[in-house]
C-alpha cells in the first residue's frame, strides 16, 4: 500500500504534448507508471507518447476512468485546469506550476469546497516535485532513481530537499514508502496536517520525514497534531536557521512575518511536541536511521 498513487492509479497528464509535460510525462511513463492519457485543448483525438489526447478533462475521465492528473499548465490557467479536473471527479490533482496567483489559489480553493467528501478533489502543490510511491509510480518532476521501496513516508516543501533526504536514506538502507511534496507557496493545496493523516493511516508507513522552511503556520500545525494523534515516530528538518527576518528567501511562502514562522521558532515548536530534529540538512538521513534503531531496541 501506498498513499496517493499506486502501480493502478490511472494518471492524465493535463499539458501533456507541451515540451515540459511532454518531457515529463515520458519519465512517468517509463517508470511505470500508468499514464492513461493527456488532455490538450484542440488536440482531442490525437495520441502523444502512444497515449490518446482529449479536448477536456470530463472527456478524459469518461474514456480512460482516469483518477488522478497531474498539471502542467502555465501559471494565468493552472488554478482553471485544477477546477476543470475537479468537476471532472478526479480525485487527486498534482501541480507543478510555480508562479499561481494568490488570488487564484484562494478562488481555487473556495470552489473545492462546493464539493462533498467522496468526491473532493485532493490538491498537492502547486510549485511543488509531485509524489511518488516508489516502484509503483510517480507523479512530477523528480528524479525517481534516487528512491528506494520501504517503509518511510517524506513530506516536504522543498523539493530538492526531499531529494537529498531520499538520496541520504537510500544509502544508509532505509526505503521510501512514499514521497510528498506539498510545495512552497504561501496557498498550497494540502498541509502536512493532511499528509501527516494519511501517513498515520497507512499500515505500510513506519516512520515519517518531514521537511519545513521559513515562513508560514503548517510547521506548527503539523507539530500539535503528530503531538496528540500520531503513533509514528516523526524526524523534521527545518531550512532557513540564518535567514533574518522579513526577506524573502527561496519560495514565495519563505517569509517570515509573524512569531513561529523563523526556523528557530520553528524547531523549538517541533522539539517541544517530541519530534526529532535533524541540525543540518547533511544530517537527515542519520537522524532518521537513529530514531528507526530506538524504535527497533524499545
Amino acid at each position: 500500500m501506498a498513499i496517493l498513487i499506486t502501480e493502478k492509479t490511472r494518471v492524465i497528464v493535463q499539458g501533456m504534448s507541451g515540451r515540459i509535460g511532454s518531457f515529463h510525462a515520458a519519465d512517468m511513463i517509463r517508470y511505470g507508471t500508468n499514464v492513461v492519457g493527456g488532455v490538450t485543448p484542440g488536440k482531442g483525438g490525437e495520441s502523444h507518447l502512444d497515449r490518446p489526447l482529449f479536448n477536456t478533462v470530463r472527456e478524459a475521465v469518461e474514456a480512460t476512468g482516469a483518477e488522478a492528473s497531474l498539471v502542467f499548465v502555465p501559471p494565468p490557467f493552472a488554478a482553471d485546469a485544477i477546477m476543470e479536473a475537479a468537476d471532472a471527479g478526479i480525485r487527486t490533482a498534482v501541480c507543478v506550476t510555480d508562479g499561481i496567483p494568490s488570488q487564484d489559489m484562494m478562488r481555487l480553493k473556495r470552489f473545492l469546497k462546493r464539493y462533498p467528501a467522496e468526491r473532493k478533489l485532493r490538491l498537492i502543490g502547486p510549485n511543488c516535485a509531485g509524489i511518488i510511491s516508489p516502484g509503483k509510480g510517480f507523479m512530477g518532476i523528480m528524479p525517481p532513481h534516487i528512491y528506494m521501496a520501504g517503509r518511510v513516508g517524506i513530506v516536504g516543501r522543498s523539493g530538492t530537499l526531499g531529494y537529498e533526504a531520499a538520496s541520504q536514506m537510500q544509502a544508509l538502507g532505509i526505503g521510501v514508502s512514499t514521497s510528498v511534496g506539498i510545495g512552497g507557496d504561501p496557498v498550497n493545496g494540502s498541509s502536512f496536517r493532511d499528509i501527516l493523516e494519511l501517513f498515520e493511516a497507512d499500515p505500510e508507513t513506519d516512520a515519517v520525514m518531514m521537511i519545513g522552511e521559513i515562513g508560514g503556520p503548517q510547521e506548527a500545525e503539523a507539530a500539535a497534531y503528530a503531538r496528540d494523534h500520531m503513533r509514528k515516530p516523526v524526524v523534521a528538518y527545518i531550512a532557513g536557521l540564518s535567514a533574518p527576518k522579513g526577506r524573502k528567501m527561496g519560495h514565495a511562502g519563505a517569509i517570515v512575518s509573524a512569531f513561529g514562522e523563523s526556523a528557530q521558532e520553528k524547531v523549538e515548536i517541533l522539539a517541544a511536541a517530541g519530534i526529532t530534529v535533524a541540525p543540518n540538512p547533511s544530517a537527515m538521513g542519520e537522524t532518521m536511521a537513529m530514531v528507526l534503531s530506538q524504535r527497533k531496541v524499545a
